[in-house]
């Protein structure tokens, strides 16, 4: 059966449109839905190396402003009707993930034209999609770590000893992760060392801290097609699961692009770069771009060609998701004086005009002293980013707290 949408990532934006989520978080799914679907099927041949397109996609707001789990189950659930796919355990532990690893075992045939012999091509896959990224992944735990980093490299296989059956060997594993988390949980459990490091500069970390839209009542936002795109999404999924296979080509010109794109990488951008966290992440953005334009490349035919288009789109993409990335690692290293003092801040930002005693009453939990809170208020003042408005009064605490930064 061919395919009924024209370009799949598209058509799920409009399935998901009218909702409150960025539009950006919707993509990013979305092509974590479709990277699940293809598993190891297509792949680009560096003859070295090969990059297939699987990604670690990771959701990152405060809590209560975007709905980012029910976000994710947009595509997840989508992904789920689809024959085939295996999901990992809700909870990864080493046990747990050796045997999703070992019942995921399969094989798909691969047609060589030259010969018109037909291979059968081995694949262990499994979609690892949770609300909470903290079950995913424990960064202190090196072993996991690692194999997360030898994962999205797509390396051929990896073998783990476990006490209970000695050593297990996983052929041709593939894992497709994709998580929701907070900016505090990160910054309570990633290591300032570990930001420059392998496995978060292989992660494409999406952050939102408002609303795209408000809406009231989310069933007067239901297309009236809904069901009937619902059931297309998910009779094209399967049909991308299944139908394509083999080897993706980058066309002349998606080289030529991508030369000059990696020449400007290493001689003006990485040269610039202020931080490990970003220096790191840039050794890893071609990975991330070619990735990506496979999936755009699928997403709306059935050529396995990548040209010039899909690396440019990839590119505005990645960026775009890099333009807010300091706030998912801001908090990291801090002192939990000066996260409060954020707090205190996002408080009067948020509300433009504050009475002193409101925003007392709202951070008083974290100034317990009120000295404290009268300090930080003051750096927040010589900092320019909060004005006192006194309006006549004598007694402070009738004061007006002004936002005042741009």
């Amino acid at each position: 059966m061919p395919r009924v949408l024209g370009n799949w990532l598209t058509s799920y934006l409009d399935y998901t449109a009218g909702t409150e989520a960025p539009r950006m978080m919707h993509f990013y799914v979305g092509i974590s839905t479709l990277a699940g679907a293809l598993r190891k099927h297509v792949w680009v041949d560096m003859r070295r190396f090969k990059w297939v397109p699987n990604f670690y996609i990771i959701l990152v707001a405060p809590p209560g402003i975007i709905s980012k789990t029910t976000t994710m189950d947009y595509g997840m659930d989508l992904l789920k009707q689809v024959p085939g796919i295996k999901f990992g355990p809700d909870v990864i532990t080493w046990q747990a993930l050796v045997k999703k690893f070992a019942e995921s075992m399969e094989e798909f045939k691969l047609d060589d034209p030259a010969t018109g012999d037909s291979l059968y091509i081995p694949q262990s896959p499994l979609i690892l999609a949770s609300g909470e990224f903290g079950n995913l992944i424990n960064p202190l735990d090196k072993d996991m770590v690692n194999l997360y980093i030898s994962l999205w490299d797509g390396r051929a296989g990896f073998e783990k000893e476990t006490k209970m059956s000695g050593n297990d060997s996983i052929n041709s594993p593939y894992i497709n992760m994709i998580g929701c988390t907070t900016p505090d949980w990160i910054a309570q459990n990633f290591p300032e060392s570990m930001i420059g490091g392998g496995f978060v500069s292989r992660c494409v970390f999406v952050y939102g801290d408002r609303k795209e839209s408000l809406i009231a009542w989310p069933d007067e936002m239901v297309r009236t097609d809904h069901e009937e795109l619902k059931q297309a999404l998910i009779a094209d999924l399967e049909y991308i699961s299944t139908a394509l296979v083999g080897p993706m080509q980058l066309m002349p010109e998606a080289r030529e692009w991508g030369r000059a794109w990696y020449e400007r990488l290493w001689t003006e951008v990485a040269p610039a770069a202020a931080t490990e966290q970003v220096q790191g992440y840039l050794a890893r953005k071609q990975g991330h771009l070619v990735k990506l334009a496979m999936i755009l490349s699928v997403s709306e035919s059935d050529a396995l060609e990548i040209t010039a288009r899909h690396m440019q789109l990839a590119e505005t993409m990645l960026s775009e998701a890099e333009k807010t990335s300091a706030h998912v690692f801001a908090k990291i290293g801090r002192t939990e004086a000066a996260n409060h003092l954020d707090k205190l801040a996002d408080f009067i930002k948020r509300h433009g005009r504050v009475p002193y005693s409101a925003a007392l009453k709202h951070v008083i939990a974290y100034f317990p002293d009120a000295r404290e809170f009268e300090g930080g208020l003051a750096a927040l003042i010589r900092s320019g980013q909060v004005r006192l408005d006194l309006a006549g009064q004598t007694d402070i605490t009738k004061a007006l707290l002004l936002w005042c930064a741009q």
